[in-house]
């Protein structure tokens, strides 16, 4: 198999297992679940910018969207309810 139809091949499956966890922050209830998915995305959108050969940016990506932002997401669901009301 040719390595740039390799490359392509990975960047695809990095691109579903991306579009695979946007959906799932959005259906999912369970609010520490949707941001571990949030957090998921972050780490396959940084993976992606490092093979489009943009690594200070995927560092950036990894650093800030899958760790702090998580953080803080985390502990903002810890000080309330882990878990979405039904809509009346």
């Amino acid at each position: 198999m040719n390595p740039a139809t390799l490359d392509m091949v990975i960047q695809a499956m990095i691109l579903v297992g991306i579009i695979v966890s946007s959906v799932l922050i959005i259906n999912l209830r369970d609010l520490l679940s949707a941001a571990l998915a949030s957090a998921a995305m972050s780490l396959l959108l940084s993976l992606e910018f490092y093979m489009l050969h943009a690594p200070d940016v995927a560092i950036a990506e990894a650093a800030v969207g899958a760790g702090v932002v998580t953080a803080i997401v985390v502990y903002a669901i810890a000080k309330t309810e882990r878990w979405e009301r039904e809509a009346p």
